[in-house]
């Protein structure tokens, strides 16, 4: 699961449907398909130095995130 929703961010990212640094509204308004528990944890999961598991994002500012490049899982 954790792929398909970070697949979906940096598809939203690529067309520019989510325009880093995004938050939550933007995520969940550019990725709309997902349970509501996914946009109040996924982000803040994955940050870079969250010490516990696969880190995506570099945390920006107080909610503000912006994706590590490169990009982790692409076909």
């Amino acid at each position: 699961m954790e792929h398909k929703i970070y697949r979906a961010i940096v598809a939203a990212v690529k067309s520019k449907e989510l325009v880093e640094p995004f938050g939550i509204v933007a995520f969940r308004k550019a990725c709309p398909q997902f349970g509501e528990g996914t946009y109040r944890t996924f982000l803040s999961k994955h940050a870079k130095d969250n010490g516990t598991t696969t880190e995506l994002f570099e945390r920006v500012s107080r909610g503000r995130y912006k994706l590590i490049r490169p990009f982790l899982y692409e076909k």
